[in-house]
C-alpha cells in the first residue's frame, strides 16, 4: 500500500479511481461498511481505491480545545485502511487553508485534479468544505458536472451508530468490551516499552512500561484490564494484566504509564522494543492500598482473573 502525505506525493500518471473520505479515526466497523462498498466498486471497474484521511483531525485546527482524543496514530489509521482493502492513502495535511477551501475547491483539487476520480464514496452524514457546507447531494451535484458518481453509505450498528465519538464515551467509561464490539477488535495503544522504578520486578510481577504521553490512550481510565500485548518486532503475542494511571501505593510515581505484566514470564527483555496492547476487559479502578501485602494479594487476583477471562 502506498501513503502519500501531500497532494503533490500522488503520482502524476495515476489512473482512473475510486475515492473514499473521512478521519476514519479508529477505522471502526462504521467505517469498514463504507470501505467495503468502495472495494466493491472499484473491482467492478477495475480500479485503484485510494482513502482520502486528514492530519491532524480538522478540529485540532478549527477548534483545538473541543479537538477529541486520537484512538489512533495517523501511522496506525493508515495500516487499518491497508488491512481494509484500500490501495492507497493520501494523508492529506489540514490546515488553516485547507479549511478555507470551498467544496467546490475541494472537488477540484482533491477529487478530480489529485485523484481523477471516477466514484466517490463516504458516509452518509460526510461534511466537507469552508463551514461543512459539502455533502453528499453535493458531491453528485458536482460530480454530474465534472464526471464522477457518488454514493453515501449509512453508518452501521445497533440501537447506537457506531462512530468514533461512541468509541471515545465507552472508552471514557472505561467499557473496553464496548468499545471492541464497535471497532471489530480490542483497542490497542503503542509505544516503546522503557525502564520504569522495577518496583514490578520486586514484586514478582515483571512489567513492561510505556509513558501514555508516547501513544494514544484516547481518555482510556486509570484502572486495571486484561488484555494482550504484542512485540511489534516479532510479532509475539502474550496474554497480559495491564495496569493504566500511576501507582498510588508508592509516593513519588507521577508520570502515568501503561505497565503490562506478562502472565508467567519473568525472562522477557522488552526494553526499546515497540509493543501494542490492547485491552480486552476492564478489572477495576485504581486503588491506594494500605500496605504492600494487600497490593500483592490483589495482583494475584488481577492475574487470575485475567487468566480466565482471556483463557490462557
Amino acid at each position: 500500500m502506498q501513503i502519500w502525505r501531500a497532494l503533490d506525493d500522488v503520482p502524476a500518471d495515476l489512473g482512473r479511481t475510486v475515492v473514499v473520505i473521512g478521519n476514519f479515526d479508529g477505522v471502526h466497523l462504521g467505517h469498514r461498511r463504507v470501505l467495503a462498498r468502495a472495494r466493491q466498486v472499484a473491482d467492478d471497474g477495475v480500479l485503484s481505491l485510494v482513502a482520502v484521511t486528514f492530519d491532524p483531525h480538522p478540529m485540532a485546527v478549527l477548534r483545538p480545545e473541543h479537538a477529541p482524543t486520537s484512538l489512533t496514530t495517523i501511522e496506525v489509521r493508515c495500516e487499518l485502511l491497508g488491512e481494509s482493502g484500500v490501495d492507497s492513502v493520501l494523508a492529506l495535511p489540514f490546515d488553516r487553508d485547507v479549511a478555507n477551501w470551498t467544496p467546490e475547491e475541494f472537488i477540484e483539487r482533491i477529487l478530480v485534479e489529485g485523484l481523477h476520480a471516477q466514484v466517490v464514496v463516504v458516509g452518509a452524514n460526510f461534511r466537507f468544505g469552508h463551514r461543512a457546507a459539502g455533502d453528499v447531494a453535493t458531491l453528485r451535484e458536482e460530480g454530474t458536472r465534472l464526471g464522477f458518481a457518488a454514493e453515501g453509505i449509512p453508518l452501521d450498528g445497533g440501537p447506537q451508530v457506531w462512530s468514533s465519538t461512541y468509541v471515545r464515551t465507552c472508552l471514557a467509561a472505561g467499557d473496553v468490551a464496548g468499545a471492541a464490539e464497535a471497532l471489530g477488535r480490542p483497542f490497542a495503544v503503542r509505544g516503546v516499552v522503557v525502564r520504569g522504578d522495577r518496583r514490578g520486578r520486586e514484586l514478582g510481577f515483571p512489567t513492561a512500561n510505556v509513558p501514555t504521553d508516547k501513544m494514544t490512550a484516547a481518555g482510556l481510565p486509570d484502572g486495571v484490564y486484561a488484555g494482550w500485548l504484542r512485540r511489534l518486532d516479532t510479532g509475539e503475542v502474550y496474554p497480559a494484566a495491564i495496569s493504566v494511571g500511576t501507582n498510588p501505593t508508592f509516593d513519588g510515581v507521577r508520570e502515568r504509564r501503561v505497565e503490562s505484566y506478562v502472565l508467567d514470564r519473568t525472562d522477557l527483555e522488552l526494553y526499546d522494543v515497540e509493543v501494542e496492547v490492547s485491552f480486552v476487559e476492564r478489572l477495576r479502578g485504581m486503588v491506594a492500598f494500605e500496605s504492600v501485602e494487600k497490593l500483592v494479594e490483589q495482583m494475584n487476583d488481577d492475574v487470575r482473573r485475567t487468566r480466565e477471562l482471556l483463557g490462557a
